[in-house]
């Protein structure tokens, strides 16, 4: 004998796996952690901060 299956588990499954195979996509595409992304920003900054703090005076008064 089968085993009796209930059709409106089966799909509702069905479309929790389709949902978590999309989410994943989108998190491998655009998604960051907040401790990645607040360490980028940190990197950024840091960068920023050290080229303005190479940067040349265009009046010649940096001596």
């Amino acid at each position: 004998m089968s085993k009796v299956v209930n059709l409106g588990r089966v799909r509702k499954d069905k479309e929790r796996a389709a949902r978590r195979r999309q989410a994943d996509a989108n998190s491998a595409r655009f998604g960051e952690t907040k401790a990645d992304r607040q360490a980028r920003q940190t990197r950024e900054v840091r960068a920023r901060e050290q080229l303005d703090g190479h940067r040349r005076d265009r009046d010649g008064s940096d001596q």
